[in-house]
């Protein structure tokens, strides 16, 4: 087991969210993070939470010295942690949508500087998806490439990031890929990957039970990313 010094400190951005719960309550079962501030948009309601000290965004700069931050809020708060992790030489793990192109031009000019990673989806076997379908895309030139995603019914955009993800895969590997949606009960999310040749076809699936993966696979990679050099990171540059 790891000292208190020798593990990864972690500062959550979006703490009040879905995502930043989950982030503040699995961190606790790894001995290589240590979750040093939590920040949320409004003003808390304590100031120390079982140990971690908390931070309205506007008390941003007042948040401790961190390794690395993990960042799942809203575009407009965006900016504020990326240009803290500049200032700080941490490294950024983002899952925040709907960031515009100057912020996504912003991030991309960050790591020249710091290590940096934005993704869709932070599930570890979602990744592993991504490079099988790249490969199977590569190998099976010709070949129709279907992607057919399934999410909860609240679920706005489609098709979702993670299916554009998985097109820009298979897009990689030279295949065409088409985009089918699905909106049913309490899906947490489904994506199948069919690439299709007459008298044969090939399926490649991943399917999340819980939103959880999400969280860890988000504390995987920052566990990872800090202390990396400069770059722009994917998840699946950080799997092992």
């Amino acid at each position: 087991m790891q000292t208190a010094a020798e593990r990864v400190r972690v500062l959550v951005h979006g703490a009040s969210g879905r995502m930043g719960q989950a982030l503040l309550r699995l961190a606790g079962e790894r001995d290589d993070l240590s979750v040093v501030a939590a920040v949320s948009r409004t003003q808390p309601a304590q100031r120390v939470v079982e140990g971690v000290a908390h931070f309205a965004a506007a008390e941003l700069g007042g948040a401790p010295e961190f390794d690395v931050a993990i960042d799942f809020s809203l575009p407009e708060g965006f900016d504020g942690i990326l240009g803290l992790c500049e200032r700080r030489g941490a490294a950024l793990v983002s899952g925040t949508t709907g960031l515009e192109a100057n912020q996504r031009e912003a991030l991309q000019a960050a790591a020249a500087r710091i290590p940096v990673l934005w993704a869709a989806n932070f599930s570890l076997g979602v990744a592993v998806l991504n490079e099988l379908v790249e490969r199977a895309a590569a190998a099976l030139p010709g070949w129709d490439c279907d992607i057919v995603e399934s999410h909860h019914v609240h679920k706005k955009d489609a098709p979702s990031g993670t299916a554009l993800a998985l097109g820009a895969s298979a897009q990689r590997g030279g295949a065409q890929p088409r985009y089918a949606s699905l909106r049913a009960g309490d899906i947490v999310g489904e994506h199948l990957v069919q690439f299709a040749a007459p008298g044969e076809r090939i399926e490649l699936v991943h399917r999340a039970t819980n939103r959880d993966v999400f969280a860890r696979g988000a504390l995987h990679v920052a566990a990872r990313l800090a202390g990396r050099a400069p770059g722009a990171y994917r998840v699946r540059d950080l799997l092992g």
